[in-house]
């Protein structure tokens, strides 16, 4: 088991979350339960997935949980991608967006096969 809170990654994908959340402060209250939930969501299962892959007991399924917090950033991206596209975003919000996902998904490649290399 790993202590999630001592990983870079996890620490990354909590400010990433903290910042859709704030983003989406100001999306309009029709999209209450379009792209706002869908952001928060996707951005929550980045950071909880690394979290509960860290808590599970063997170094596979930790790289399994990885996989789905890997999936998740990508929906993610393609949620604020849309976001901008449909002038929820501005183009500068987006690109910090996308800059800490593009990071955290780097980061995630690595630690996966850091974490392979043990098995």
């Amino acid at each position: 088991m790993h202590n999630f809170k001592e990983l870079k990654i996890w620490q990354k994908a909590i400010d990433v979350c903290v910042d859709v959340y704030k983003a989406t402060t100001s999306f309009p209250k029709d999209e209450l339960f379009g792209l706002n939930t869908q952001m928060k969501r996707s951005a929550v299962s980045v950071a909880a997935n690394i979290s509960e892959g860290a808590g599970r007991n063997s170094n596979k399924e930790f790289i399994h949980f990885l996989a789905i917090a890997n999936g998740s950033s990508y929906e993610l991206q393609t949620h604020i991608v849309i976001a901008n596209r449909v002038a929820l975003l501005n183009d500068g919000l987006t690109e910090d967006l996308l800059s800490q996902l593009d990071e955290i998904q780097k980061m995630n490649r690595g630690l996966q096969q850091t974490l392979a290399t043990s098995l």
